[in-house]
């Protein structure tokens, strides 16, 4: 696996083109919900990507404190490809995010993640912190993770 980690300034036209790819073929056509994703925070976020052999294989965006939720730097848009689920890329990816928000933010993460995603984030050290909500007519949980002092 090769992470790619940039500001969206950075990101190349290629990269640009095959993460919105990616989001939109998992979250519109899989989930078949329509939704508005260039939703003003990529530009402020920052954008890690993962490759398999020139693929992009997983994704998600860092989003600084303040621009999601205040006290709290967020992970999101967090998607793995349909053809390479099972393999731990997208436990691999939240792990590599989550280091990076440890040595670039001061404070703990917050994040929305669907129901039936609940199991994968609280593996990962998250926690539930509110009643089940629907965004995007999908349920999600709000979770945090909060680093050892």
């Amino acid at each position: 696996m090769e992470y790619t980690y940039r500001a969206f300034d950075q990101l190349s036209v290629h990269q640009l083109y095959d993460l919105l790819q990616l989001r939109n073929e998992v979250f519109v056509i899989e989930q078949d919900c329509i939704y508005q994703d260039a939703d003003g925070k990529d530009k402020q976020s920052f954008h890690l990507l993962a490759h398999m052999e020139d693929e992009l294989v997983a994704y998600c965006r860092i989003v600084p404190e303040g621009i999601s939720y205040e006290g709290y730097c967020s992970i999101g848009r967090v998607v793995n490809s349909k053809n390479h689920r099972g393999q731990g890329i997208g436990v691999a990816l939240m792990k590599k995010a989550i280091e990076i928000c440890q040595r670039q933010f001061e404070h703990p993460i917050k994040l929305s993640g669907q129901c039936y995603l609940e199991k994968f984030y609280k593996d990962l050290g998250f926690e539930v912190v509110s009643e089940q909500y629907l965004e995007d007519d999908i349920p999600h949980y709000a979770m945090v993770y909060r680093f050892e002092a």
